[in-house]
């Protein structure tokens, strides 16, 4: 028998940064929300039999969705940071020893492909793996302008950030998800970095935080994060051409 797994979706953040009437996931792309391209991607990957969507209290949008009625579908309350969400997931799988997979609600492109990558190889990892994209981009580390005799009003005014240094891009990548790992080895990972106040970003960094080393698996730069209002177009886009290459 095939080996399967659990994929939790944290999905109780507001999407602020989009200026939206609600939360980024619920918005529409391709006559459907965020959340259910994102869920459709993953189950494009016949190993993954369950997941696992973290809503916050209250939330008035995915009840109308017909994710509600997916019997592979289970919902939890998730909490104000994505940490807790994940947390709030995990708690909801009962084998400690299975692998789950962490995904964004707000990445409805990631490719079959890549899924496939990533198990394979988390699966002969001792510290489970990450998808990520190399940074092509010349990387600066800036900082912020202080009001001195020699600066101008209208920098100190605008808070203009300065370029300190060139950083060097060899060996930088941008963490995507999904994310994977053996659920009792990220559960303790998360419970003891967040208990000692570190900072978590992605389930990664909790994993760092506690001495394992993490595989990052190169995967497709357009399994981007709608963040930005901009980012529903550039997602429309993709997810057309997502459409038009399945058989």
């Amino acid at each position: 028998m095939t080996q399967q797994f659990t994929a939790v979706v944290p999905a109780a953040g507001v999407g602020s940064r989009m200026a939206a009437d609600r939360p980024k996931q619920y918005l529409a792309i391709a006559g459907k929300t965020i959340l259910e391209h994102t869920v459709d991607r993953l189950f494009s990957h016949p190993a993954i039999e369950r997941i696992i969507i973290a809503i916050s209290k209250g939330d008035p949008y995915f009840a109308s969705l017909p994710l509600a009625s997916d019997p592979r579908i289970q919902v939890v309350e998730g909490g104000t940071e994505r940490a807790d969400s994940v947390c709030a997931g995990l708690a909801a799988i009962s084998d400690e020893n299975s692998w789950v997979l962490v995904h964004d609600a707000a990445r409805p492109c990631v490719r079959l492909a890549d899924l496939e990558r990533l198990v394979t190889a988390a699966l002969q990892s001792e510290d489970g793996a990450i998808l990520a994209a190399p940074v092509r981009d010349t990387m600066k580390r800036g900082c912020r302008l202080h009001a001195n005799k020699q600066q101008s009003n209208y920098r100190h005014n605008s808070g203009l950030q300065g370029i300190t240094e060139t950083v060097d891009r060899d060996n930088l990548w941008h963490a995507l998800t999904p994310q994977m790992f053996r659920v009792k080895q990220l559960r303790e990972s998360l419970q003891q970095a967040l208990k000692e106040g570190a900072v978590i970003t992605d389930e990664a960094s909790a994993l760092e935080y506690c001495g394992y080393t993490p595989l990052l698996v190169k995967g497709r730069a357009d399994n981007l994060k709608v963040t930005q209002p901009e980012d529903l177009a550039l997602a429309g886009f993709y997810l057309e051409q997502l459409i038009k290459e399945q058989p």
